[in-house]
């Protein structure tokens, strides 16, 4: 019985959406993330200390830390890409949930949650190109990055960030990061992502609000 109530809440929740006609939202100040490819050792204390704010069970990952090997001897290479929910500007996301469980925020831009509304219906996760939503098997929602938004609030900087040894991981007013690592180069929309590195998805798909200091083998 409580499967066929879901499904017709589910229906009715999808009926309304479809009325209604999505406007991204231009916040005041975009936050997002830099992140230093070439200094990061791989440590993972991000990971932890994220994991460990949200109270996250094994499994899901709100930020990823990804380990890239490459070339042929005596030319070889590594380094490490950074990833975690990058609060687009135009989060692909956000339409996608059918309940509204998604919204961003208007003051900084970040694109927050509210799991309480998740149906388990997973299709945020399957719409978005850089696997930020993160499916949660014990409490059968999906969770995310919201950027430690209550941190942010109190003055202080995400769990991920103030965890980082070396320092390669900031936060910050996305436009200044990106004129602070490329001062002198004019962005259009498909190079937003500045330095996006091989194997991150096309800029243009949602805008993410990430600045990457790529590695030498690493860039487009």
């Amino acid at each position: 019985m409580a499967d066929i109530k879901d499904r017709a809440a589910l229906k009715e929740a999808v009926k309304r959406r479809k009325k209604e006609v999505y406007t991204p939202v231009v916040p005041e100040q975009q936050l997002g993330f830099i992140h230093n490819n070439v200094d990061c050792i791989g440590c993972r204390a991000c990971e932890m200390a994220c994991k460990d704010k949200n109270g996250l069970p094994p499994g899901p990952r709100f930020r990823r830390v990804l380990y890239v090997e490459g070339g042929t001897y005596p030319d070889v290479f590594a380094y490490k890409v950074n990833v975690s929910c990058n609060h687009c500007a135009e989060p692909a996301c956000l339409p996608a949930c059918p309940t509204g469980a998604i919204w961003k925020r208007p003051d900084n831009g970040v694109v927050d949650i509210d799991s309480t509304l998740c149906i388990g219906c997973r299709r945020c996760e399957a719409a978005c190109p850089y696997g930020a939503p993160q499916w949660d098997p014990e409490a059968q929602v999906v969770k995310k990055c919201n950027l430690c938004i209550d941190e942010l609030e109190a003055g202080r900087k995400p769990y991920c960030v103030m965890a980082c040894m070396m320092r390669v991981l900031d936060v910050g007013p996305i436009d200044l990061l990106r004129a602070k690592q490329y001062p002198t180069k004019a962005m259009t929309a498909s190079e937003e992502a500045v330095g996006a590195v091989k194997g991150f998805a096309d800029p243009e798909l949602t805008r993410p609000s990430i600045v990457f200091v790529p590695h030498s083998k690493g860039k487009v």
